[in-house]
């Protein structure tokens, strides 16, 4: 895994390394001594004490019974699973389908209570219609070159999965970019159809629909990547190469930060339906 553009990710894997580095120092080994142990070369050592390479959960078994330190082994596995679990490339993601990365989310949708959304070049896939959500999910298996194109039974998933929407218990903070509304993913058509559906949606009263318009003076934020926070518990940042999912309380008040102050930037109501009026006569 190559190193992680998410410092939660990093931070986390780099906790593993020092633990591991200072096994091999508590057993008073040098980085040539713990390989020869293990049956690696030293510069495999290296790495993986300075963070440059995850280690295998055979790794830490045979790390820590070079050291012999076993009774720590099973935490050192949880712990270095957890880290490698923050950045996940999409090639593994999408290792079964489009489809069933999206049926994989449904559970922990329903479980979640609040959720804020911001998007700076599409419109959410909560909120994304059928037709669009096939022309989003084709473009990306088309992009990845995935050896089945299974993007309309995916955008069908999707629009299963956001009928969380309409159950109680849920509340949806989103704000978009006025650009997101004009990118023409898909036919005219679906286009239309999209927007129309945002119409719909944005008037829920469980549903707070935030448009930036583009011509926004004095903007406190650019447009940012696009991330989703799930209650106060997750951030997920989408990649072009993969997803991150940060944990870090820290890290999380910073998107949070963000967050607000692009929602400040927004409109909404009257005015946010007038940029998706604009954005319909726009596509004639």
């Amino acid at each position: 895994m190559p190193k992680s553009p998410s410092s939660s990710a990093q931070a986390a894997r780099e906790v593993v390394a020092r633990r591991l580095r200072d096994l091999r120092k508590g057993a008073g080994l040098t980085v040539t001594e713990l390989a020869d142990r293990c049956g690696w070369h030293h510069a495999k050592t290296s790495r993986i004490e300075n963070a440059l390479t995850a280690p295998s959960t055979k790794d830490i078994r045979a790390w820590t019974t070079a050291c012999g330190a076993r009774d720590q082994e099973d935490d050192l596995v949880a712990q270095s699973l957890h880290a490698e679990s923050m950045y996940t490339e999409w090639r593994h993601k999408i290792r079964s389908g489009l489809k069933q990365l999206q049926d994989s989310a449904a559970q922990f949708f329903h479980e979640t209570q609040l959720f804020r959304v911001y998007s700076s070049s599409l419109v959410p896939g909560l909120l994304q219609s059928e037709g669009y959500a096939a022309g989003v999910l084709g473009i990306s298996a088309n992009f990845r070159e995935l050896p089945v194109d299974d993007s309309a039974e995916a955008a069908r998933a999707r629009v299963d999965r956001s009928r969380v929407i309409h159950e109680p218990g849920h509340r949806f903070v989103l704000v978009v970019e006025e650009a997101a509304l004009h990118y023409r993913v898909t036919d005219e058509e679906a286009m239309a159809a999209q927007l129309g559906y945002l119409l719909t949606v944005g008037a829920l009263p469980q549903v707070s629909l935030g448009i930036i318009p583009s011509a926004t003076r004095e903007r406190s934020q650019w447009p940012r990547e696009t991330f989703h926070v799930y209650d106060d518990k997750l951030v997920s940042v989408e990649l072009v190469s993969a997803q991150v999912r940060i944990t870090q309380p820290s890290e999380i008040a910073l998107y949070l930060k963000a967050f607000e102050q692009l929602r400040s930037m927004a409109v909404y109501g009257a005015d946010a339906r007038a940029l998706i009026l604009r954005a319909i006569e726009a596509l004639n």
